[in-house]
């Protein structure tokens, strides 16, 4: 009899993650790709790259779970048995390695969040996605205006004597400034030195305004991977900040996770990378609402749609060739 295992898959705007777990919670596969503005077309590339590393004579996916952005989209897809937002799938992968957490500390692709935990639960949370500045994508623009890769800001941050003052309250702002420190004879150390600190700064003061940042405190995301970075955050908190070598994939470990405590079980089959995914979007007339709905087809059949507010707009197999 094969033992069981859980699937975890967190999709975001920038990057898609999918783990396997165990029982014992124990990573037995892991993939990080980036997303390319096609959520369908990534969940499926992670899932052939976790069947390639996963021992399916061992083991059998006997739940699934989706997080992130598009984990509506990715739970018809695949099934899923739990779908949860983003904030509780890092709170439970987080707790899960590092019990004492306070603090979770997020900056991704193109958003940051902040998550406080008192006794293993997620009590307050703050999002930040109206503004590009201060994440990776504000990182990976300005790398690529200086001729580095983004990958090397940390080491050079670090080698910088002091970090050029650098306005980041937006990326327009940042970008006319960093032009202008060039101009005077900054050196590039200190200036990507300073949008380190620009980073943080920018975090600091708008994603967690009003929250207690209590230890020990956990930084994730891609940002997380910035040397830079974590020590400007280390500094300008006065407390160690723990970088978790796992931390990119923590929103996809706590789904698993939570597919496992559901305790609702189905089959899985990694041929869903195989098949063909649609998305279509229908504007309901039968009310005033107007309503917005996405359907979802697998292979020229509606597998799941959402975004009706009234039963009027409930699009089913049965229906879904009526006039919207």
């Amino acid at each position: 009899m094969k033992k069981k295992a859980y699937l975890g898959i967190d999709i975001g705007s920038i990057s898609t993650k999918g783990v396997i777990i165990n029982e014992n919670k124990d990573f037995l596969a892991e993939c990080y790709l980036w997303t390319e503005g096609n959520p369908t077309e990534a969940t499926k590339k992670v899932l052939t790259e976790l069947q390639k590393n996963f021992d399916g004579e061992q083991y059998e996916i006997v739940a699934s779970g989706t997080t992130g952005s598009a984990r509506k989209l990715v739970g018809s897809m695949i099934g899923a048995q739990v779908v949860k937002n983003e904030i509780t799938a890092h709170a439970v992968g987080t707790t899960s390695i590092h019990p004492d957490v306070r603090t979770i500390l997020e900056i991704g692709g193109q958003d940051s969040k902040i998550i406080c935990v008192e006794n293993g639960v997620a009590v307050d949370y703050a999002m930040n996605t109206l503004c590009a500045a201060g994440t990776g994508a504000f990182l990976s623009s300005q790398a690529h205006r200086l001729g580095v890769e983004v990958e090397d800001f940390g080491r050079i941050a670090l080698s910088a004597k002091r970090a050029a003052p650098v306005a980041a309250r937006c990326t327009v702002f940042a970008e006319s400034d960093l032009v202008h420190k060039l101009q005077v004879g900054y050196p590039r150390e200190e200036i990507i030195a300073g949008l380190c600190k620009a980073v943080v700064g920018n975090y600091l003061n708008n994603v967690a305004k009003g929250k207690k940042i209590i230890s020990p405190v956990v930084f994730q995301g891609g940002v997380s991977k910035n040397e830079g970075v974590v020590k400007m955050f280390e500094e300008e908190l006065g407390m160690p900040v723990l970088v978790d070598e796992k931390g990119h994939l923590m929103g996809a470990f706590g789904i698993a996770i939570l597919a496992k405590e559901s305790r609702q079980e189905g089959a899985f089959d990694f041929h869903v990378a195989d098949m063909e995914f649609k998305t279509r979007e229908i504007t309901c007339g039968k009310c005033a609402n107007h309503c917005e709905i996405i359907c979802v087809y697998r292979d020229g059949k509606l597998i799941d749609s959402w975004g009706n507010r009234c039963p009027n707009g409930e699009i089913t197999a049965k229906n879904q060739g009526e006039t919207y």
